[in-house]
This record gives C-alpha cells, structure tokens and sequence, in this order.
C-alpha cells in the first residue's frame, strides 16, 4: 500500500510588521504539519542561525527573531 505524503501548508502566513530601528521583531507562520522543516529567507537567500537570526520552532508554529533590526531587514 503506497500512501502519498500530505504536503506541508501554511495555515496562518507571515503578516506585514513594523520595528523600530534597532529593536527585535518576531516574525511567525503556522503550518499543518508539526516538525516540518522551515527554511526562512531573504530573497532567494536562505538565513543561517547567527546573532541577529534566531529561528526556533515548536509544533507547528514556525518562529523567526531579527535581533537589531535595520532597513535591509525589510
């Protein structure tokens, strides 16, 4: 019996947010699937865990944190 994998979907996307230069923003989506793996990205540039980026994931909620954020974050 073959059983075709259920694609991962968002239920909730990103929205729209503003920040202050200089503070940190939490960016969040929801999928359908816990645990599914989430790349988050900058164009077509995929961000790397750093001091600015702090990407977590609990369930099914996805989390980016931008720490000191400036205009080339947008």
């Amino acid at each position: 019996l073959c059983v075709p994998a259920v694609p991962v979907l968002f239920k909730q996307d990103l929205e729209n947010t503003d920040v202050e230069e200089g503070k940190s923003i939490s960016l969040r989506c929801e999928l359908t699937k816990a645990d599914a793996t989430v790349v988050w990205k900058k164009g077509e540039a995929a961000l790397q865990a750093s001091a600015k980026y702090e990407m977590k994931q609990k369930g099914t909620v996805a989390e980016l944190v931008i720490h000191n954020a400036e205009p080339e974050d947008a």
